[in-house]
This record gives structure tokens, C-alpha cells and sequence, in this order.
């Protein structure tokens, strides 16, 4: 199998770290391009692959991976559109792009499979979802979910629920990171080093995902496991309700959705 990046950044590097590191494929089995002369050096010194300046050569591949950012999506299948087969599957990692706005786009029966991944990815942690359309076999979408599986957890979604998925796995990493961020600043301001607070915050966000991920019980009865009658966790609790935490998360996510559905 060959597979094929139009765009080399972060988050192809990503995923072409994570399919080597698996042993999914080889490096020769896989071609980047990008306009960027750095970014093809990057991704050729770190991993050994296929390199050109030329979308055209990449989109000859088996599986063609678009990872140039969404506002380029247009320009970039008119350069591809006339290599492209009914035997190619399109992989997208585009919000906002549906199924039906991208078969338009190239103008006649072609194999897409949309995704969506979270920088995680970057650390072998990711998390994404799968949706093909109708011309992908089961195969196809299976392949596509192994490829994924090399960067981190997959699951295969239907279309309407992508947007949804933004919300809560795409673009949530950056609510962490400020959650975290608040953490370590209010332990600064108690006297901790700054480096030191950073490691104490993110470990224990690390700990409690993992509880959820591997005791099955629910968040709120994990927390109350934390809390003690009178304690420091339940004044804690308190002062988050009061301030409004839990409707913060609920409205940005609301908003995350909705303008992720206006892209």
C-alpha cells in the first residue's frame, strides 16, 4: 500500500511518526508534498519518507491523506481532482468539509473517508473519529481506522456526529491546556516552582482520564470518591460551581460546535 500527504505539518507528522513507529507501513511506502521546501525537510530527515513539490505525485498514491488546512481544501482538490481513481480513498481532516461538499468538489464518484484528530496525535495519544461515505467499502474504512490506530484511539462515528466530535475531542485539548495552566499558576502564587507546578498539574489531569478510561465508573462518582465530609476537594467542588466551571465548559463547547459548523 502507498500512501500519500498533500501538506507535511504537524499533524501529518504526526500520523506518518505514529504509522512507522507501529510498523503499519515503511517510510518508502509513503510520499509527502508541500509546497514549503522546510516542510518537506522536516518530515524527510525525521522519517525517511518520499518527498515532492508536486500534489500531483502524492495524490498517485493508494490512500491520499488532505492535510493542508481547511481553507485550502478547494484549491488544492482542483490541483488533485484529475489523478484521482474510484480505486483511491480520500482521507480529510478538515472541520466544517462534509461528505457532500467534498464529492462536489472533485466532480464525480470518489472514496472519502472524513476524519478528525487531536494534537495528542503529536505524542502517540490521539484521539480521532472515522466516517466514510457511501462508496467506501467496510475495508476501506477499516484501513483507514489502522492507519489512525498508529497515533493513538479511533472510533468509527456517522457524519452529523463530526462536528460534535470537534467539540469534545478536537478542540478540547486546549481547554485542558488551560485548566492545567490555571493549576499551576495558582500553585506558583502558593510558592511552588513553576516547572515543578507544570508536572504536578498535567500529571494528575493524566491520572484522572486514565481512571475514567480504565475504572468504567462514571466522573461524578470519581469525584466524590476525592471528596471528604469538611475536606479541602469538596471547598474546592464548591468554589468551581460558584464560579461557574461546569456551564463555562458546557457553553464553549456549544460554541466550538457551532462554528464548526458554519466553516
Amino acid at each position: 500500500m502507498k500512501l500519500g500527504f498533500i501538506g507535511t505539518g504537524n499533524m501529518a507528522g504526526a500520523i506518518i511518526g505514529g504509522i512507522i513507529k507501529n510498523g503499519v507501513l515503511k517510510p518508502e511506502e509513503i510520499i509527502g508534498s508541500d509546497i514549503l521546501e522546510a516542510g518537506r525537510e522536516k518530515v524527510h530527515s525525521l522519517y525517511g519518507i518520499c518527498v515532492t513539490d508536486d500534489n500531483r505525485e502524492a495524490a498517485k498514491a493508494e490512500i491520499v491523506i488532505l492535510s493542508v488546512k481547511p481553507q485550502y481544501y478547494e484549491q488544492t482538490i482542483a490541483q488533485i481532482r484529475d489523478e484521482i481513481t474510484d480505486e483511491q480513498v480520500i482521507v480529510t481532516l478538515a472541520p466544517g468539509k462534509t461528505l457532500e461538499w467534498l464529492q462536489g468538489q472533485f466532480g464525480k464518484d470518489v472514496k472519502i473517508v472524513r476524519t478528525m484528530p487531536n494534537t495528542p496525535a503529536l505524542v502517540g495519544e490521539g484521539m480521532s473519529c472515522v466516517c466514510g461515505n457511501a462508496k467506501c467499502s467496510s475495508e476501506d474504512v477499516d484501513t483507514v481506522c489502522r492507519i489512525f490506530a498508529g497515533f493513538g484511539k479511533t472510533e468509527i462515528v456517522e457524519e452529523d456526529m463530526i462536528d460534535v466530535v470537534v467539540g469534545v475531542s478536537g478542540s478540547s485539548p486546549a481547554y485542558v491546556f488551560m485548566f492545567i495552566e490555571a493549576m499551576a499558576d495558582a500553585a506558583v502564587a502558593d510558592g511552588m516552582p513553576r516547572a515543578q507546578a507544570y508536572r504536578f498539574a498535567a500529571q494528575a489531569v493524566l491520572g484522572s482520564a486514565k481512571m475514567v478510561l480504565e475504572t468504567g465508573k462514571h466522573p461524578g462518582e470519581l469525584k466524590d470518591m476525592v471528596c471528604s465530609p469538611k475536606g479541602t476537594t469538596i471547598e474546592a467542588v464548591r468554589v468551581l460551581e460558584e464560579k461557574g466551571l461546569r456551564s463555562a465548559v458546557f457553553e464553549a463547547m456549544k460554541a466550538c460546535v457551532k462554528k464548526g459548523r458554519e466553516v
